[in-house]
Formats: C-alpha cells, sequence, structure tokens
C-alpha cells in the first residue's frame, strides 16, 4: 500500500471510530456547553501542552464555529516560545494554577481539555483544578497512553492519574499508541501524526451538538462568518465588539 494510501485509510478509520463510538459522550458534553452559554458564560477551551494548542487555535474566531469560546493559549506551552520549552513546562507541576488564575476561571464555568495522552503534569492539574473550583470538566483524550506509559515515567504527573479518569465528561478520540500510523520501508519509527485529527474532529463535533441544542430550545447560537466573504468583517463586527473585554486572544 501507498504512503498515501496508509495515511488516508488510517485517518478516515481513526475519524470513524471517533463517530461510530463517542456520538452519547459528545452530546453530555454538549449539554455542559449549552447550558453554560445559555447562563451567559463562555466555554473554555485548554490544550495544556504543545500540539494541543491546535485543538483550542482550531475554535478561535473559526469560520463556522460558535463566538462564545474562551481560546486559553498560554505562551508556557505554546510552540512559537519554543518547542522545548513547551515540553518543559508541560511537565511542571502546579503550573496550570497559575494559568486558571490568569484566565479567572471559577466556580461554574465549564472547561474543555484537550490533549490527546491526557498525562501531562499540566494535563492533570487542570482536571484537578476543576474539581477543586466547581468548574465542569470535558476532557478530549485517549486511554493509548494512559494505559501503557508507567506510573513514573517523565512525561506524566506526579500522581500517575489519567485525563479520562477525571473529568466529568470523556471523549474518546481513539488516538493510536504512538501517535504516528504510516510505516516506510527501511525505517523504525512511523510518520504521519494523527492526534491533530482526532482532537479538531473532536472538538468540532462538540461545538456542533453544543449549538444543535441549543436550535432546539429556540436559541440560535452566534456563530462566526468567514472573514474572508464580502461581508464578513461587518457580520462578525457586533460579536467582536460584545467580546473583545472577554476573550483575551480575539
Amino acid at each position: 500500500m501507498s504512503i498515501t494510501s496508509s495515511y488516508k485509510e488510517g485517518v478516515i478509520r481513526l475519524i470513524s471510530e471517533i463517530a461510530d463510538t463517542q456520538e452519547e459522550h459528545i452530546r453530555r458534553g454538549a449539554r455542559l456547553c449549552a447550558d453554560a452559554l445559555k447562563e451567559g458564560r463562555l466555554i473554555n477551551v485548554i490544550g495544556p501542552g504543545g500540539h494541543s494548542n491546535i485543538a483550542v487555535e482550531e475554535v478561535l474566531w473559526r469560520a463556522g464555529g460558535l463566538v462564545h469560546v474562551n481560546a486559553i493559549l498560554d505562551p508556557g506551552t505554546n510552540l512559537i516560545h519554543g518547542a522545548k520549552r513547551s515540553n518543559i513546562v508541560e511537565r511542571t507541576p502546579g503550573y496550570a494554577r497559575a494559568v486558571f488564575d490568569s484566565y479567572r476561571l471559577s466556580a461554574g464555568d465549564v472547561l474543555v481539555i484537550v490533549n490527546a495522552y491526557g498525562i501531562n503534569s499540566m494535563t492533570i492539574d487542570s482536571a484537578l483544578l476543576c474539581r477543586e473550583r466547581g468548574i465542569k470538566s470535558i476532557g478530549i483524550t485517549s486511554t493509548s497512553f494512559a494505559n501503557v506509559v508507567p506510573k513514573d515515567a517523565p512525561s506524566r504527573h506526579p500522581s500517575g492519574q489519567n485525563l479520562c479518569d477525571l473529568v466529568d465528561v470523556y471523549i474518546d478520540n481513539h488516538l493510536p499508541l504512538g501517535d504516528s500510523i504510516v510505516a516506510l520501508d527501511g525505517m523504525e519509527q512511523k510518520m504521519g501524526s494523527t492526534s491533530t485529527f482526532a482532537n479538531c474532529f473532536a472538538i468540532n463535533l462538540l461545538m456542533m451538538h453544543t449549538a444543535q441544542l441549543l436550535l432546539d430550545e429556540g436559541i440560535v447560537p452566534a456563530v462566526w462568518q468567514s472573514a474572508n466573504m464580502p461581508n464578513g468583517d461587518a457580520l462578525n463586527k457586533k460579536y467582536e465588539d460584545e467580546l473583545l473585554p472577554r476573550l483575551r486572544h480575539l
């Protein structure tokens, strides 16, 4: 099988697994998000570690995306400030507390925690802080690494806990162990990562199901228009004016 076919079929299989098995979990998470929006709150989203931030950026000011999404993009784990630095920060116990304080997350809020591996310190601390502060949590993660990586591995939170076990709603992104799925002749290490596909597919489903729940209750949710459409800027301006004080990264 060619490289292209192997990657295509692997990604399609992954997306299909999420779609076929996670709808009920996604609906439960969407209920939390819809209720938060009805209360005038935001849907907070964090990707505690490296490439997990991509899923957070995916739902920030996104064409066809919900408007009232608060992207938590702390510089500590953002790759633009250094990939290895990001890796060190995501393994630092206690770091998440300062991030929560900075973004003023508090009781009654809802937080989507996107981390495909679900084991690093910042991820686990985020889930534990949600419990401590009365924040409803939705985890987009997997068990593949959680079931295999030793409890005392450097990549883990000191407690050895897993994100999937700590959140109020767990959405399984079915990440394969090792993340990459394509074997090339002459090389042991596989290529073709899958975690971004899985995370972004799952979080977009979560946002769409949230919108549908609101529509079912007669509430038309605010959704961003593409700024590249002729009337996009004008249609978005009222939301931008409303939310600039509330969304740090808008």
